[in-house]
């Protein structure tokens, strides 16, 4: 037995409980993980509180990341004593996942822990930043260049546009922060970003084609704020999707496309082959600072992630969540 998140869904409805579970309740797999540390993400939230169909199959363990150590494998690729990290491949969704204090997987769906980070540092990375990193990898494989001009960072505060501020600023380029809590300018600034607007300025229906501003994109948010992102970039620009907090429509125009050449490339990081995994991590490692890692994380107890998760969605947490999981 061991303890984790365990969501159920029955006559009596749809609940979220932190309880001991039995270790023959884990799904197949050729890998078996002690799970050491956990984060919880926007997808994380939405699975624990019910507010979109995440989870599906029942029962499930939440937490669609974790890093730990191999305690049993069949796997040719990993040993008892490897520290491996896990991002994505739908761990829960449809495979329980890393809110416990154990997880069986597919040994293929594991990366080695690089050893630039602790266990915990990569799960204050989590899905969350290393999706940031794929981000930037394809405004930089677009050929996007600091004196470009200004990037965008839309949902500044959350997890993917707290890591992708910090990362963009250490490269170089001018950040643009888009946020709803103009308190948090301070913590904003401390990362990295030269300049901040308020994120009304994005999320009201736009025109097709706005004045052009930003030479690059990160957008963690979708709907209008993703349509009026496109609308102001500059020509030849390109938008880097990743989220869909503020909804999964898309109200826009082709203008943007085809009248200034602006590219919108969709980012995955669910199902990412191994070799684009292994590249961003490798880049987290060598232009992630790690003190500004440190100041976007903050620490629960698995005991308090039911709660946080609630918190996440509301827009009250900022930056990254670690999970204890041995708490």
């Amino acid at each position: 037995m061991f303890k984790g998140i365990l969501i159920t869904k029955d006559e009596s409805g749809y609940r979220a409980a932190f309880q001991d579970i039995d270790e023959a309740m884990l799904p197949e797999g050729d890998v078996t993980v002690q799970v050491e540390w956990s984060t919880l993400n926007y997808k994380d939230g939405l699975a624990i509180t019910g507010k979109s169909p995440v989870v599906r199959r029942f029962p499930m363990v939440p937490g669609i990341d974790f890093a730990g150590t191999v305690t049993e494998s069949s796997n040719p690729a990993w040993k008892a004593g490897d520290a491996v990290i896990l991002n994505g491949w739908g761990v829960g969704e449809t495979h329980c996942g890393g809110l416990a204090g154990v997880a069986r997987v597919k040994g293929e769906w594991l990366v080695a822990r690089p050893a630039a980070f602790t266990a915990r540092q990569t799960m204050a990375i989590g899905t969350a930043g290393y999706t940031a990193m794929l981000c930037v990898l394809a405004l930089e494989k677009h050929g996007i260049k600091p004196e470009d001009g200004e990037i965008l960072v839309t949902g500044a505060n959350g997890g993917v546009g707290s890591v992708a501020i910090a990362l963009l600023a250490k490269l170089g380029y001018k950040v643009v922060a888009s946020t709803g809590r103009p308190a948090e300018s301070d913590y904003l600034r401390a990362l990295g970003a030269a300049d901040i607007i308020d994120r009304a300025e994005l999320a009201a229906p736009g025109k097709p084609l706005a004045r052009e501003r930003w030479a690059g994109v990160v957008d963690a948010v979708g709907s209008h704020t993703l349509a009026n992102a496109c609308a102001s970039t500059k020509y030849r620009g390109a938008v880097a999707a990743c989220g869909l907090a503020g909804g999964m429509d898309f109200p826009a125009s082709v203008a943007p496309f085809i009248l200034r050449g602006v590219t919108l490339y969709g980012i995955d990081s669910v199902m990412a082959p191994l070799s684009v995994r292994q590249e961003a991590w490798q880049r987290l490692a060598g232009d992630l600072d790690p003190a500004k890692l440190e100041a976007i994380t903050h620490e629960i107890p698995l005991s308090g992630a039911i709660a946080v998760a609630g918190e996440l969605l509301e827009g009250k947490v900022r930056g990254r969540v670690v999970v204890d999981v041995a708490r």
